[in-house]
């Protein structure tokens, strides 16, 4: 069976020749893509693995780097945030046809939607966000200059890099000029904070980001996607978890396709419970959160604006992207009124 992406002959050729404890490699089958990075799974003998690969098509400048995400999983797998466990770094093209890397199987979920995540107690639910917003505060923990990853990033100046960054991602990308873009980058560039003292940041933490499991007990089994860490301001960490939460009642969010609505759960912790607890876990102050959940809004506007270009010139695998492209105007209309209102 052809699968998308891989060159099943070349990467089983590879595995035996690099990866020789996984034993002799038997299928590979796409779990997840279309939006990212495109993830695999390989079954071998001895053992499963994972593949992540860059997205089919064309690639923006400095997006879906994989050695970027290996060397942060392979940094962080002897910390206290849990990653899967790094396997094997590819960077010859000629394998199957962009870099990749494999990471060891985690046996949980990733869980988007109230039906993915069944019907917990809330107890258990509340924990299981209560741990979302600990194991954030972990990322920002790490000692990132110990684990080797003094180089990762220019902390420095983060804030307004990220604002040109995002703005020239939005040039390359964009299908129409929207107005209150431009205005919204305008506010955004005005209002920027100092920022908080530079940690590590994943780029796009939310709970589907994630491994869970329920039973025995709620918890993060690892984290995953780093493909946007770098070094950075942890606030701009917490206002994009904050852009992704659905809260019940606000339709407009439910109409937003992605992150799903998971965060509605009985027991979930709402928006402002979440940033309390992150709060107490980090000892960090919040008080300009709304400016970075504004900014949230800018960046996943931005990033939703690349998946509908590539949705439009055929090169997304998935299905589900027909409607996307109208989220992009919402996010940014959210972005306005959350600086109206802090």
């Amino acid at each position: 069976m052809t699968v998308p992406g891989i060159d099943q002959p070349r990467l089983f050729a590879w595995m035996a020749e690099n990866v020789p404890d996984a034993g002799e490699p038997l299928s590979a089958s796409l779990i997840s893509g279309g939006k990212s990075n495109l993830t695999y799974l390989i079954e071998a003998r001895e053992r499963r693995v994972v593949l992540r690969r860059p997205p089919l098509g064309h690639v923006l400048p400095t997006a879906h780097d994989m050695r970027r995400e290996w060397r942060v999983i392979s940094a962080l797998a002897p910390t206290p945030v849990p990653v899967p466990d790094p396997v094997a770094f590819c960077g010859d093209e000629d394998v199957i046809g962009a870099p990749f890397y494999l990471m060891g199987h985690v046996e949980g979920a990733a869980v988007r939607t109230r039906a993915e995540l069944g019907d917990p107690a809330p107890e258990e639910t509340r924990r299981l966000s209560e741990r979302l917003a600990e194991v954030l505060a972990a990322i920002h923990a790490v000692d990132y200059r110990e684990v080797g990853l003094g180089d990762f990033g220019r902390p420095e100046g983060y804030l307004a890099r990220q604002l040109q960054r995002w703005g020239q991602q939005w040039e390359r990308s964009k299908t129409e000029d929207l107005p209150e873009y431009d205005r919204l980058v305008g506010r955004l560039r005005d209002r920027m904070p100092p920022g908080s003292a530079s940690t590590l940041v994943h780029g796009d933490y939310r709970l589907d980001n994630t491994l869970i499991r329920l039973t025995p007990a709620p918890e993060i089994l690892a984290v995953v996607d780093w493909e946007m860490s770098t070094l950075g301001d942890p606030l701009a960490d917490l206002g994009l978890t904050l852009t992704y939460w659905q809260e019940a009642g606000d339709e407009e969010r439910a109409g937003i396709p992605v992150a799903g609505d998971v965060t509605v759960a009985p027991g979930f912790l709402n928006a402002a419970e979440f940033a309390a607890h992150y709060a107490k876990a980090s000892g960090r102050d919040i008080a300009d959160l709304g400016f970075y959940v504004a900014f949230g809004n800018f960046k996943l506007a931005v990033i939703v604006e690349g998946i509908h270009a590539r949705f439009r010139q055929g090169k997304t695998v998935g299905d589900g992207f027909e409607h996307i492209g109208s989220a992009v105007p919402t996010l940014i209309a959210r972005a306005h009124r959350i600086l109206d209102q802090s």
